[in-house]
């Protein structure tokens, strides 16, 4: 794959379907309860539909019943970076791919233990790999 950043904005349009590019590219967001992986249950990975990078294990997904695929964690590394996210009159942190800058949703401080995190994110970034 090319580097993310030298990627235009025409050649993502191109790679990704337009409910992939409106989220993952433009910030948006997909309707709850009707991404493929909410309700998906098996073992595997979880990678960035835009660059292929690792985000999270299956083995850190729950159901949060937020309509939303939830991991209390992020896969090992620096694979996500928080923003500061102020629209819709409300204080959030957006999270998005550290390797391509893909909008992947955000994160709460209402999630289960170890961590206390719901990192709540569009089925649409999301690309699964069963575990082997």
């Amino acid at each position: 794959m090319d580097k993310p950043s030298s990627i235009s904005d025409a050649d993502w349009r191109a790679r990704l379907s337009p409910e992939q590019y409106r989220v993952a590219r433009q910030g948006g967001t997909e309707r709850p309860f009707s991404g493929e992986h909410y309700l998906r249950t098996e073992r595997g990975d979880y990678h960035c539909i835009c660059c292929g990078s690792l985000l999270f294990h299956s083995d850190t997904k729950f159901d949060a019943g937020c309509g939303w695929p939830s991991f209390w964690a992020e896969a090992a590394g620096e694979r996500i970076k928080r923003l500061r996210d102020t629209s819709h009159g409300m204080i959030r942190v957006e999270v998005r791919c550290a390797s391509c800058d893909a909008h992947l949703g955000h994160v709460f401080p209402d999630g289960p233990e170890p961590t206390g995190e719901r990192y709540c994110i569009n089925s649409v970034c999301l690309s699964f790999k069963p575990a082997d």
